[in-house]
């Protein structure tokens, strides 16, 4: 059977989109090449979203070129086709993002297959790319907001939800697969429905509506983690937290606050502001206080002043983030914020941001020490058996952008494996990780 190569760049919304693909490429017969060599074609989808990303995308084009020969192009830099031409004449096709049915169709132009599905091949719940025991799950594409410094809409278009039945449908097929964590994703989780006006839908004999309070509702009867990111704090996220509280959901948050000075948010056109926002994090800590709060922060962006970015660093000190990343300012082409006056130099942007981490590792190391003396349960997400130790991750982490769970001393106990819940006895911890012992044979 002809074989299929696969370069996915980009975010978690990108990964979901390059299973899709692949899973309907393993439907129409094709299979998967594990390297170019063995490889009778190649996609690459592409990251369009910062400059970064697009010159990622544009060197791994170039290689797969360079290696392989023939090249389909996807995703969000397939909006920018007349630059990839420009400089990849000999591409074979270019499509964008969502775009599944014309990428399929152009790889089977160009690399034909028997028309018949081999559906035998293919796992209910699809090809996946991440480990057997977490799986992201998209429940919208595209996004409302209009922030400046982001091309996501034009590049996804507007808010496009799933109603709910749909999403649990494939969240059941997941977990009957073995999957033990489900990371909710979208461009915006706690707009969830408002485009299709909240559709009720049946689950279990039951009427949900198509919103984010529901859907949480309904994610948290399957029994396994279910972690909420890229929500806005918006007042009905309250309710949500109050399922973290019962424990039926992780206690987790992935929030994009972005900054706190009110004039910068407000030149970010960001829907939210700094006040608010110390206020909903004091009201969700009281009624969920095991609540863990990531969030990622931009510095340097256009007529930020040392005022503004001492604001953001009283914010950090006052809110007490749990897991923070933080980003200089770049352009990104089309974006709005790219006509802003008064730029930071490159200087002050990276003397900002080694300040702004300096400050957030302080209170990074401060909240995980709460943790140092307590019995946890963590999923194990890999073994080294050559250094006796296994990588984990607590309920508050998630995986890849999260720290994790150093347990020590594992070759000795039977059962330990990748994907295994088990409950170790923290009792260390620095700016990023915990370190511990096993307590409890895995379950």
């Amino acid at each position: 059977m002809p074989k299929i190569g696969f370069v996915s760049l980009g975010c978690p919304k990108n990964l979901v989109d390059s299973e899709r693909i692949i899973t309907k490429l393993k439907t129409d017969g094709y299979e998967i090449a594990a390297d170019y060599s063995n490889a009778d074609l190649v996609v690459v989808n592409t990251c369009g979203f910062l400059n970064s990303a697009i010159e990622e995308s544009l060197e791994a084009i170039g290689e797969a070129l360079d290696e392989n020969g023939k090249v389909l192009v996807t995703g969000c830099l397939g909006k920018k086709s007349d630059m990839i031409r420009e400089k990849y004449p000999n591409v074979l096709g270019i499509s964008g993002p969502q775009d599944y049915e014309s990428l399929v169709k152009a790889v089977h132009d160009n690399l034909p297959i028997e028309h018949h599905a081999f559906t035998s091949l293919v796992p209910a719940q699809g090809i996946k790319l991440t480990p057997r025991h977490y799986a992201y799950l998209k429940i919208s594409e595209g996004c409302n907001n209009s922030c400046t410094f982001c091309i996501i809409p034009d590049i996804r278009g507007k808010l496009s939800s799933r109603k709910l039945d749909d999403v649990m449908l494939e969240a059941k097929r997941l977990v009957n697969a073995g999957v033990k964590e489900l990371l909710v994703i979208s461009q915006d989780t706690s707009a969830y429905g408002v485009d299709i006006k909240y559709a009720e839908a049946k689950w279990n004999d039951e009427t949900y509506q198509s919103r984010f309070i529901d859907l949480a509702r309904a994610l948290s009867t399957l029994g396994v983690w279910i972690r909420m990111h890229y929500v806005y704090p918006y007042p009905h996220v309250d309710k949500v937290i109050s399922l973290m509280a019962e424990g039926k959901i992780a206690p987790y948050l992935d929030i994009p606050f972005q900054h706190a000075s009110p004039r910068i948010l407000k030149l970010m056109k960001r829907p939210a502001n700094a006040t608010n926002t110390l206020e909903a994090i004091k009201r969700w800590r009281a009624i969920c206080p095991e609540l863990t709060i990531r969030s990622t922060f931009i510095v340097g962006f256009p007529g930020e002043t040392e005022e503004d970015f001492m604001t953001l660093l009283n914010f950090l000190e006052e809110a007490e983030l749990d897991r923070v990343g933080c980003f200089t300012y770049s352009e990104v082409e089309g974006a709005k914020a790219n006509d802003l006056p008064n730029l930071v130099s490159e200087e002050v942007k990276q003397q900002r941001l080694e300040r702004f981490m300096a400050v957030q590792s302080k209170i990074s190391a401060k909240r995980l020490q709460r943790h140092v003396g307590s019995i946890q349960k963590v999923i194990i997400d890999e073994i080294r058996h050559n250094e006796n130790i296994a990588l984990a991750r607590t309920q508050y982490d998630a995986p890849e952008v999260d720290g994790v769970v150093i347990i020590e001393d594992v070759n000795d106990h039977k059962g330990i494996a990748k994907g295994v819940f088990v409950n170790v006895e923290i009792f260390a911890a620095n700016e990023h990780d915990l370190f511990a012992r096993l307590k409890m044979n895995p379950q």
